[in-house]
C-alpha cells in the first residue's frame, strides 16, 4: 500500500521531530503555574472547549427531547465492552441490532442489520464525516482496527432518524464520537490482550488534556492478530489514530488522522449444514483466497462561537483507500483453480458545515456537505500481473444540506427537519470495453416532523413522521458486475432500471427517566415504496444479487429499561423487539412470484439482557444474554431455509486496583452451537456463519 506506506512514515517522521518537545514545552509551561491558577482558568477552558469541539456531532445528533427512537452509548458503556472488537461486535445487545461475525469470532469483517435491514441502508459517520462509500454505501469497520479505542460515545437512531450528512439513513443511523480532547484528563493507556484462536492486541495511547498553551494532543497505536475460529479465517491489523488542536475562548482548531492496515483469509462465504456437521470450522473458501487494504481519514475542523447560543464548525476531509483480494472463479476445488486478483483504489475529498443556535424556546441547527470521490476499479487473472482485465473508473459527486428546529411550547416541543440532496454518478468504462462512459444523477428532499410532551418531569411522549429516499449502489445499477463491456451491458440494461428506494416512517414512543430507572418503549411502522432487496440469485463471485420490490413493511415494538442500583450494588438493563415484516409481492429472476413473503434475517422477536454486580470494591462483575428468533435466509418463505433461533450468554470480570486494570472475557459460555447469519448458494443450499464455542481472553490494562 504506497499510499499508507508514505502517510505513515511522513506521520512517523514528523512526530519524531515535533511531538515531543511540544508536549515537553507544555509540561514546562503548565508546571510552572500556581496550582490554583491553573485549575480555575483550564475548567473554564474546558467547558467552553468542550461545547465548541461538539458542534457538528451535536447538530446531526437526536437530543432528548427528539422525537426520535435511539440509543447512546457513553465512553464507560464503551469501555466496559470493549475487547478490540469491530464496531458492529461492540454494539452488541443494543436494540433491535443483529451482528454477522465473517470468522466466527469478536474480531475480523463484522457487519450489524438495523431491524433486519443491512448495513449499507444505515448512515454512518465519524464525528460528522460521512463514512459510506458513495459508490456502493458500504463501510468496512475492519479497515481500522481497534477504533473503539478512540471513541467517547456512538448514537444509534432506529428508523429514519435526524439528518446528517452524506447517504440519507434508511433503516437508520449510527454516528460516532472520538475522544473530546479538550475535556478528557492527562493520562496514558496501554492494553495488553491475549486469548483463545491465538488473538493478541497491544494498544497504547496518550491524552495531553488541555494545557496552558491551548493545545491538546490525542495519540493511539493498535496491532491485533487472530487465527480466527473458521479455518483459515486468520486476520492481522494495525491502527493508528492521532490528533491535536488549538482551544481558544471563542475558536478550536482540530487535525484528525487515523489509518489502518488490515490483512486477512477471507471467510465471507458460508458454510453448508453438510459441511458443518462434518467439520464445524470449515470454511469453503481456499486458503489463497486473501485480502488486504489500507485506508485512511484526514480531517482538519474549525469552530467559532457566534455569540451567546451560536456556534458554526466547518471541517474539510479526505478519505482514500486502496486494496486487493484474490477470489476463485472456476475450478477452486483444484489446486490449479482460477484465482482473479480484484484491485480499488479511491480518494474522497469532501467539506461539511453545521450551525447551532439556542436561545430560549428555540433551537435551531443547520448543515450543509458537499463531497467529490472517485474509485478506480481494475483485475488480474493470477499470476498473469503484466496486463490487466479491466481499469474503469466510477465518479460520484454529493451535495446536500439540512435545516432543523426545536420549538419549545409549555410543555409541547414542536420539532422539524428537512434534508435536500443531490447525486450524481458518472462511470468511465475501460478503453476497451467497445462502450461509450454513461451517468446517473438524482435529487432528494427527505422531510421529517414530530413533537414530544412533556407529560410530568420523569416522563414524556413522543410521535414522529419521516421521509428518507435513497438512490441505489453501483452494485445494483450494474447487476453484480464490477466491469461493463460489450459481453454484458445490453443484460444489466439501462441505469434508471433501479429506481431510488423510499422508506416512510412513523415512530411514537415513551421516556420515563428517574434517578434509578429509565424506560423507552416505542412502536413504528416502516412502509417501503422500491426497495431493493435481495432476489435468489449470486453474483460471478458469489455476493446476493438485488432489486426492485414495489411494496413492504417493517413493524414493531421496541422497549429499552435500566435499572440502575436496585440493589446497592447491582445495575440491570434489558431490552426486547417484537416485529413483523413483509413484501408484497416481486418476481425473481427465474419468474416466480411471491406475495406477501417476510423479508430475509428479520426476526420476529430479539432481546438482550445485561446484569452488572461490583461484589466489593476492586471487582466487578457483568453478564450478558441476547437471544435472537428465527428468521428466513431467502425473500420466499422457504421453510427449508431458516436461521435457527439462538442465545448466547457472555460474561467479564474486572479487577480494578488503581492504575491496574485485569479483565476477563468469556464469549458464548452457554456453548450455543447456533450461526450469526445465514445466506443461500447458487445452488440452493442453506449455509451459515457459526458461532465460536465457549472462549476466554485477558486483558491487561495499565492506566497512568
Amino acid at each position: 500500500m504506497p499510499c499508507f506506506r508514505s502517510v505513515y512514515r511522513a506521520v512517523r517522521t514528523a512526530g519524531a521531530r515535533f511531538a515531543p518537545a511540544a508536549l515537553l514545552f507544555s509540561f514546562l509551561v503548565a508546571s510552572s503555574l500556581p496550582a490554583q491558577e491553573r485549575g480555575d482558568t483550564s475548567r473554564a477552558r474546558r467547558d467552553s472547549a468542550r461545547s465548541l469541539e461538539a458542534v457538528t456531532v451535536t447538530a446531526i445528533r437526536a437530543r432528548g427531547e427528539a422525537p426520535i427512537s435511539e440509543k447512546t452509548l457513553t465512553q464507560r458503556e464503551l469501555e466496559e465492552r470493549h475487547q478490540g472488537q469491530d464496531i458492529p461486535l461492540l454494539l452488541h445487545g443494543t436494540p433491535s441490532l443483529t451482528i454477522k461475525s465473517e470468522t466466527g469470532t469478536h474480531w475480523g469483517y463484522s457487519y450489524v442489520r438495523l431491524r433486519g435491514m443491512e448495513q449499507r441502508r444505515l448512515n454512518f459517520t465519524l464525528d460528522g464525516i460521512p463514512l459510506n462509500d458513495p459508490e456502493d454505501h458500504v463501510l468496512y469497520f475492519a479497515d481500522f482496527p481497534d477504533l473503539g479505542n478512540s471513541l467517547r460515545s456512538i448514537q444509534i437512531q432506529r428508523g429514519v432518524g435526524t439528518s446528517s450528512t452524506g447517504v440519507a439513513g434508511y433503516a437508520g443511523s449510527i454516528n460516532l464520537e472520538t475522544i473530546a480532547l479538550a475535556s478528557a484528563p492527562r493520562g496514558l493507556d496501554v492494553q495488553v490482550h491475549a486469548g483463545a484462536f491465538e488473538s493478541r492486541r497491544a494498544s497504547a495511547e496518550f491524552l495531553s488534556g488541555l494545557l496552558p498553551n491551548k493545545t491538546a494532543f490525542y495519540a493511539r497505536g493498535s496491532a491485533l492478530t487472530t487465527n480466527g475460529y473458521r479455518r483459515h479465517a486468520g486476520i492481522d491489523g494495525r491502527s493508528v489514530f492521532l490528533s491535536g488542536g488549538y482551544f481558544g475562548s471563542r475558536d478550536v482548531l482540530k487535525l484528525t488522522f487515523t489509518a489502518g492496515l488490515f490483512a486477512d483469509t477471507m471467510a465471507y462465504t458460508g458454510a453448508t449444514m453438510a459441511q458443518i456437521e462434518a467439520d464445524r470450522r470449515h470454511n469453503p473458501l481456499r486458503p489463497d483466497e486473501r485480502d488486504k487494504f489500507g485506508e485512511q481519514i484526514a480531517a482538519l475542523s474549525y469552530s467559532h462561537a457566534l455569540g451567546v447560543g451560536s456556534s458554526f464548525a466547518t471541517t474539510v476531509y479526505r478519505i482514500s483507500a486502496s486494496g486487493d483480494y484474490d477470489v476463485c472463479i472456476d475450478r477452486c476445488d483444484q489446486p490449479a483453480a482460477d484465482l482473479w486478483n480484484f484491485n480499488l483504489d479511491f480518494a474522497w475529498h469532501g467539506i461539511t458545515g453545521a450551525w447551532s443556535y439556542e436561545r430560549d424556546r428555540v433551537r435551531l441547527s443547520a448543515g450543509v456537505n458537499g463531497n467529490t470521490y472517485t474509485r478506480d476499479h481494475y483485475a488480474y487473472a493470477r499470476p498473469d500481473f503484466s496486463r490487466s482485465l479491466y481499469f474503469n473508473t466510477g465518479h460520484k459527486d454529493d451535495a446536500s444540506g439540512f435545516a432543523k428546529i426545536a420549538y419549545d411550547v409549555g410543555a409541547l416541543t414542536l420539532f422539524a427537519d428537512v434534508q435536500g440532496r443531490t447525486a450524481r454518478f458518472r462511470y468511465e468504462p475501460d478503453r476497451n470495453a467497445g462502450i461509450a462512459p454513461s451517468s446517473i444523477g438524482w435529487t432528494f428532499v427527505n422531510p421529517k416532523a414530530g413533537l414530544t410532551y412533556r407529560v410530568s418531569r420523569p416522563l414524556s411522549a413522543y410521535a414522529s413522521y419521516g421521509v428518507h429516499t435513497r438512490e441505489p449502489a453501483r452494485e445494483d445499477l450494474f447487476a453484480g458486475f464490477d466491469n461493463l463491456d460489450t459481453t454484458n451491458v445490453v443484460f444489466v440494461g439501462d441505469f434508471e432500471r433501479v429506481r431510488p428506494e423510499r422508506a416512510h416512517d412513523l415512530e411514537a414512543g415513551v421516556r420515563a427517566v428517574t434517578g434509578r430507572v429509565s424506560v423507552d418503549a416505542n412502536v413504528f411502522d416502516m412502509r417501503f415504496a422500491n426497495e431493493i432487496l435481495p432476489i435468489g440469485q449470486l453474483s460471478y463471485i458469489g455476493t446476493p444479487l438485488r432489486k426492485n420490490v414495489p411494496s413492504s413493511y417493517r413493524r414493531g415494538v421496541e422497549l429499552d429499561a435500566a435499572f440502575v442500583q436496585p440493589a446497592a450494588s447491582i445495575s440491570l438493563s434489558a431490552n426486547a423487539t417484537l416485529m413483523t415484516s413483509r413484501i408484497a409481492k416481486f418476481t425473481d429472476r427465474s419468474g416466480v412470484t411471491y406475495r406477501k413473503v417476510p423479508a430475509l434475517l428479520t426476526p420476529r422477536f430479539m432481546t438482550a439482557q445485561r446484569v452488572s454486580w461490583t461484589p466489593f470494591a476492586p471487582l466487578s462483575v457483568s453478564v450478558e444474554g441476547r437471544y435472537v428468533g428465527s428468521s428466513q435466509l431467502t425473500n420466499t418463505n422457504d421453510s427449508s431455509l431458516v436461521l435457527p433461533a439462538t442465545y448466547v450468554v457472555d460474561a467479564s470480570a474486572t479487577w480494578n486496583r488503581g492504575r491496574y486494570l485485569v479483565t476477563v472475557f468469556g464469549n458464548n459460555l452457554g456453548n450455543s452451537r447456533g450461526y450469526s447469519t445465514g445466506n443461500v448458494s447458487s445452488s440452493g443450499r442453506a449455509r451459515y456463519f457459526v458461532l465460536a464455542p465457549p472462549n476466554a481472553h485477558l486483558l491487561l490494562r495499565l492506566v497512568l
